[in-house]
């Protein structure tokens, strides 16, 4: 059975976007690309579950940045494997995208990301996306938890877990960066 595994940048506080819609939300990330390549060496996914706003963002950042000539050629690899990936998006207004690999869907996040877990392939990966993270915790769908604590007290932003049951976790390993980023990275209790 594939695995659900999370990642996102939470500040100290718990927020992993703040209030500005500028920046999309991402004003207070402390930047590392050590990090970034990390995460991206712990998660081998083929299939991307995000909701509107994150889908929104990534949208209109990955594909520009493909088309870019003077795109450094890391990025490149990003924004390539990104527009290659399944992407799942869960959305009540949006319906479609020239984004390549692009799906939606409206309702049934639950019976969806359960039959995902039931096909063939590497693992399914949530970015972002709190509504859609708050809503697979408590269903017990998502396997792996893998934060990005970033050295800011944010006091005030989007929380990553709203109105969500508790959930014994169980610590798999831990780094910390010169950036002052830390990486937790936990799966669910058995």
């Amino acid at each position: 059975m594939r695995k659900v595994k999370m990642i996102n940048r939470v500040s100290i506080d718990g927020y992993f976007a703040s209030l500005n819609e500028m920046t999309g939300g991402m004003d207070w990330f402390v930047p590392d690309n050590e990090v970034d390549q990390t995460t991206h060496e712990m998660v081998k996914a083929d299939t991307l579950i995000v909701g509107k706003d994150t889908f929104e963002l990534f949208e209109a950042s990955w594909p520009p940045v493909l088309r870019d000539p003077n795109t450094p050629k890391e990025m490149k690899a990003l924004a390539q494997e990104l527009t290659d990936m399944r992407k799942i998006v869960f959305s009540e207004t949006m319906k479609e995208s020239d984004w390549e690999n692009t799906e939606f869907y409206n309702s049934n996040i639950i019976e969806v990301v359960k039959m995902l877990k039931q096909e063939e392939g590497s693992d399914i990966l949530i970015m972002g996306s709190s509504t859609v993270v708050q809503q697979l915790t408590n269903a017990g769908l998502i396997d792996e938890y893998v934060f990005i604590m970033t050295p800011v007290i944010a006091s005030e932003g989007k929380p990553l877990f709203k109105e969500v049951y508790q959930k014994e976790l169980t610590f798999l390993k831990a780094k910390s960066f010169a950036s002052g980023n830390v990486l937790l990275h936990y799966a669910v209790a058995e």
